[in-house]
This record gives structure tokens, sequence and C-alpha cells, in this order.
């Protein structure tokens, strides 16, 4: 197939900000992880797909199952919708309060 680019897990991206291994990346309606450090205008690799303990808004509950959204203004993610990019689910509860939280991935945003 001529069209076929990557399957998508991992994309190459340019960060909007400065960013850390393992911090959440929001690039338009691009959302991921972080795999290596990257400061703001710099090429770095998003991954979509998967689990992973992210930074939540401390004083908030999840349950397991819960939408989780990220927001892009203080780089974290959320249980609250207005605003925000719905990036997953809650992998299990977090309490509240509490700095993260896990979160399934599944490749879309909304």
């Amino acid at each position: 197939m001529k069209n076929y680019i990557q399957p998508g897990d991992n994309l190459t991206v340019t960060a909007p900000y400065d960013v850390k291994a393992g911090e959440g990346v929001l690039v338009g309606n691009l959302f991921g992880v972080a795999t290596s450090d990257a400061a703001s205008g710099e090429l770095v690799t998003i991954v979509r797909k998967g689990a992973f303990d992210l930074k939540k808004t401390s004083a908030q509950a999840w349950t397991a199952g819960a939408k989780v959204y990220w927001n892009d203004t203080t780089k974290e993610c959320t249980s609250a919708a207005s605003g925000n990019k719905l990036v997953g689910a809650a992998v299990n509860a977090a309490a509240d309060p509490s700095a993260t939280g896990a979160v399934l991935l599944d490749g879309a945003v909304r």
C-alpha cells in the first residue's frame, strides 16, 4: 500500500511547550505521553495508547472507568469535561487528594 505511513501508536510531533519524559503532550487533537524531554519547538515522540500514571488535579477523586480529560492550561488530567479534551479513562480509583492517577489512553482525543 503506497499511502501507509506508520502504525500511529507512537508519533513524532513538535513539542508545543517544554515537556519532560512521562508528561502529557497535547498538539491540536493529538495527545500522548512524551518518551523524552523536549524544549518547546523540538521534536518529541509521544505514545498515544496504553496505561500511564499521569499528573492529575489533586482535589478530585476518580472511580475506575471514569472519563479522563486533559487540561492544557494546568498540564494535568482531570475529571472536568468543560474546556478540556477527553483523552481516556481511569484504570482504577484515585483518591482526593492524590497527585497522579492511572489513565488508559486509547489513541483518540475527543
